[in-house]
């Protein structure tokens, strides 16, 4: 039985391997763990760098409809269920500014 079997027909989050977040309804999937989703959006997370150059602290993210979409398998880092009320608190300014960290100390490495 595949690890994706009970979030079949519920709201999931998938980040793939460019960084990409998708938000949709889990569809189907197969053994090499492509994955269809309904009613996606992706979030697009807006610039720190950007949001802190300038005098206002304005959140640019994006949500983006897309409606069908598929995923590859070999592009999908995780997929899991989204908490509905949690996701609704989620300050994505502050998920923007720990990746954006994230991201120089690497690049630092």
């Amino acid at each position: 039985m595949s690890f994706l079997a009970p979030f079949k027909d519920k709201k999931v989050t998938v980040i793939t391997t460019d960084g990409r977040f998708f938000s949709g309804v889990l569809n189907t999937f197969d053994l090499s763990t492509n994955l269809v989703l309904t009613d996606t959006s992706e979030i697009i997370l807006g610039d720190i760098n950007a949001i802190q150059d300038s005098e206002e602290e304005e959140d640019e993210t994006q949500v983006i409809p897309l409606g069908v979409y598929f995923i590859r398998g070999d592009c999908v880092v995780c997929c899991g269920l989204n908490d509905e009320e949690l996701e609704s608190q989620i300050n994505w300014l502050e998920v923007c500014f720990v990746y954006s960290f994230h991201n120089e100390w690497c690049d630092a490495i």
